[in-house]
C-alpha cells in the first residue's frame, strides 16, 4: 500500500511552437538531477490516446512530504529549468496529490 504522506506531483507542458519540443523536453530533464525528489521521471507524451494530444511533455515526481516538494523548487537547477522552459511553453498545468 503506498505511503499516504507522499505526494505525487504532475506536470503538463505543451510547447508553443512543435519546434521546440526537443528543446522544452531537454529543458525539463534538467530536474532528475535535483536531489529533492524521490522518484523524478522526464517523459514525451506518446499520444496514444487519440482524444487528447494537447501536452507534449509530463514530469512525474514523487516527495516524501510538501516541504520535500518547497526545496525542491527552492533548488537552482529547478530555475534553471524555469528559464530554458517557461519560454518555450504555451501550456503548465500541474496536479498535487498524495493517496
Amino acid at each position: 500500500m503506498p505511503d499516504a504522506h507522499r505526494l505525487r506531483h504532475v506536470v503538463f507542458f505543451r510547447a508553443r511552437e512543435r519546434t521546440d519540443v526537443d528543446r522544452v523536453f531537454d529543458g525539463l530533464s534538467i530536474l532528475e538531477k535535483n536531489p529533492h525528489a524521490d522518484v523524478i521521471s522526464v517523459r514525451r507524451n506518446t499520444r496514444n490516446d487519440a482524444l487528447s494530444d494537447e501536452v507534449d511533455v509530463v514530469v512525474y515526481a514523487e516527495f516524501r512530504d510538501s516541504q520535500a516538494l518547497a526545496d525542491y523548487k527552492a533548488h537552482p537547477l529547478y530555475q534553471q529549468s524555469i528559464d530554458i522552459v517557461r519560454p518555450l511553453r504555451d501550456l503548465r498545468v500541474a496536479a498535487d496529490i498524495t493517496f
